[in-house]
């Protein structure tokens, strides 16, 4: 049913050890799969699709994009190879064939894998227009018009009274979902802190705010973090239980099962994983296609959230490789696909949210592994049973039959073998399953697969073939940011931290420059400790770097090379950080030149100072690489020739040390001579 007709009711990443803990803590629901794993036999087994069967309603098969500019390559993709990509994700029975599109509600704050712009940066003022979370939702929508929408916040603007968990922030939100009105989008749902806790109190001043302003269909979620306590919580406290409509859990599952606690089922509300999977997009199907099975099985979850939705970041940020699919080289128009896309596709092509589960078809498979059934509703209805075999060690008998008003022709069959790196083997369509004898339908389940039997037609995209070969950016590399519209953020850009926008120059420039434009530190989720934004290659190797620089007032500007990899480091104090080698400039017109060396210590290789000072004034910057030299320049001036071989490649970023409206022109990368 087209979404104007019907009615919408509307990471740290330490979670993953945290629901190891959870498994073995909370009360569990049925028993693991590991217990069936060694007792595989040649028997069929017989399992029975019941027109009648009861199960809980599913709500939807999802992806994340946000955690930190996670989609940030994505928007700077040539056509048709972008137009392709949105379709592996978004576009019914062709790829992923995602029905929830969860996004992040930036605050120009790192949060994992960047920073993403905030609509409202003081009090006094809304721009609807900011970032690229806007363009993907309404891309989303235009190919699947029942497109459910997820807000959440990691960061937070620092103009708020009271901190996070105030009235500022519950207007945020507001203000947030009037903007997304004016881009004629419906929002589903809408979180509180990403993995930071939860205030019982402010949900309730949340919920009272969306009846007021005309938001009563938004379904308000919580808690979005690890563990079950806040189902706890809600139990015990009615007025909190009263304003959430959704139990929204991060990684729930170990990998062989999901955990869930009585309280949770008590509460009889949708239970999600909010956030889940955080699987490698070639290497993680296996992982995934036990996650979505078990996550019901074992625990009575009705959505899967993936994060995230694709791999579109530079790989000098962390966890390269997380995703559906890679899109992260827009230069080329390269991307990739593997059969941790198919997996997705094995549910959500052949599934809709309001389709009911079956709980009597679905469980454990006696070989090792699981299966769902899920039937759509009316009188006629459709069904789909998804297995999963990747706890089994050889191959498994199974006799599926559909009673009372239920199809009872053929069925369709597509598998995924989901340890595989050949294509050929990804979602492949078999043959129709026909009816045997008995009116059931007879299958062998390989090991290591997933297999789909459906009364659903559905399909395979078939642009991966078409894709661009991959390549280094070419060089030379230039921008002078003149050719863009005042705010906008520059084509292959990625700020980690802050905001880098496009400005008129300041005083003794010409034409427009990149401003860093956030003066005051937002309520941070991560530890990027001041601005940063990242361009360019991580494979260019011998090259010479440069930029024009003003530093406004007070602070120190810097210029990266051969930039490799965020470092993450953890405990208190700790900050992340990126390995390469910083040219500094101080106000006070002192210089160092320094590496962030695989060590994770900085090593300073060269310090100096200019004749004068170098606040308000325009400098030019200049690092040059060849093999292990290494020469600065300030000013048309060598300041200094090093050699160091921590780095022989790298892309390159610009930075400060403080949250000023310091600015950048001329960036230039040129190969070495």
């Amino acid at each position: 049913m087209p979404r104007s007709q019907r009615r919408t009711p509307r990471r740290t990443r330490w979670a993953r050890a945290l629901c190891a803990l959870a498994v073995s803590c909370l009360a569990l629901v049925a028993p693991t799969a590991g217990a069936h794993a060694d007792s595989a036999s040649s028997a069929v087994q017989h399992i029975t699709v019941d027109a009648d069967g009861t199960g809980r309603t599913f709500d939807g098969i999802g992806a994340i994009s946000g955690g930190g500019g996670t989609s940030r390559l994505l928007v700077d993709y040539p056509e048709p190879e972008r137009s392709r990509i949105l379709d592996y994700l978004f576009k019914p029975g062709y790829g992923a064939s995602l029905q929830i599109l969860k996004v992040e509600i930036g605050a120009d704050t790192n949060s994992s894998n960047g920073a993403e712009p905030s609509h409202m940066r003081t009090r006094d003022k809304v721009d609807c227009n900011r970032g690229y979370e806007w363009w993907l939702m309404k891309e989303a929508l235009k190919r699947n018009p029942d497109m459910r929408f997820y807000g959440l916040e990691w960061g937070a603007p620092s103009w708020f009274d009271g901190g996070f968990w105030s009235d500022d922030n519950v207007d945020y939100l507001m203000r947030w979902l009037g903007c997304a009105n004016t881009h004629g989008l419906d929002i589903d749902y809408l979180g509180g802190w990403n993995e930071k806790g939860w205030d019982a109190a402010w949900y309730g001043k949340l919920k009272a705010a969306l009846v007021a302003h005309g938001h009563k269909d938004v379904k308000v979620v919580a808690a979005d973090s690890a563990g079950w306590q806040v189902a706890t919580d809600m139990k015990n406290d009615p007025a909190f239980d009263a304003a959430t409509d959704v139990v929204g859990i991060h990684y729930p599952c170990s990998a062989v099962h999901c955990s869930s606690s009585q309280d949770a089922l008590s509460l009889d509300k949708p239970l999600f994983a909010s956030e889940s999977g955080w699987n490698n997009y070639l290497t993680g199907a296996s992982r995934l296609a036990a996650e979505m099975n078990h996550e019901y099985v074992d625990s009575r979850i009705t959505a899967f959230i993936n994060w995230p939705a694709a791999y579109a970041w530079y790989p000098t940020v962390q966890m390269q490789g997380s995703g559906l699919l890679q899109a992260n080289e827009p230069w080329t128009g390269h991307y990739d696909l593997g059969p941790t896309l198919w997996t997705i596709a094995q549910t959500a092509q052949f599934t809709h949210p309001g389709w009911r589960y079956v709980d009597s078809a679905s469980g454990y498979l006696d070989g090792g592994g699981t299966y769902v059934t899920l039937r759509s509703p009316g009188d006629r209805p459709a069904y789909t049973t998804v297995f999963e075999t990747t706890g089994a060690t050889s191959p498994q008998q199974v006799d599926l039959a559909a009673t009372g008003r239920l199809p009872h022709g053929a069925l369709h069959r597509w598998t995924t073998t989901v340890e595989s790196k050949n294509p050929a083997d990804w979602f492949v369509r078999g043959a129709n399953v026909p009816t045997n004898a008995t009116g059931g339908h007879d299958v062998t389940l390989p090991p290591g697969t997933v297999t789909t039997l459906t009364t659903m037609p559905g399909g395979k995209g078939d642009a991966a073939g078409r894709a661009p070969a991959a390549g280094t950016q070419s060089l030379p590399y230039r921008e002078d940011f003149d050719g863009y519209a005042t705010d906008a953020t520059p084509r292959y850009l990625s700020d980690m931290e802050g905001a880098f926008q496009v400005a008129p120059c300041a005083a003794g420039g010409s034409g427009k420059c990149l401003r860093q434009t956030i003066t005051k530190k937002p309520t941070q989720w991560s530890r990027v400790p001041s601005p940063l934004t990242l361009v360019g290659d991580a494979r260019w190797s011998d090259y010479t770097v440069s930029a024009k620089t003003r530093i406004d007032h007070s602070g120190t500007a810097s210029l990266l090379g051969r930039v490799v990899n965020q470092v993450n480091n953890v405990g208190p104090g700790k900050v992340n950080t990126w390995q390469g080698y910083y040219l500094d400039l101080a106000d006070s017109g002192t210089w160092t030149l320094k590496v962030l060396a695989p060590d994770k210590t900085t090593h300073v290789l060269a310090t100096g100072s200019l004749p004068s000072g170098a606040a308000d004034s325009w400098h030019r910057l200049r690092l040059g690489f060849a093999g292990d030299e290494i020469t600065a320049t300030i000013d048309g001036t060598q300041v200094a020739h090093v050699t160091d071989d921590s780095y022989d490649h790298g892309q390159v970023g610009l930075g400060l040390d403080s949250y000023t409206t310091s600015e950048f022109d001329d960036l230039e990368v040129t190969p070495a001579r």
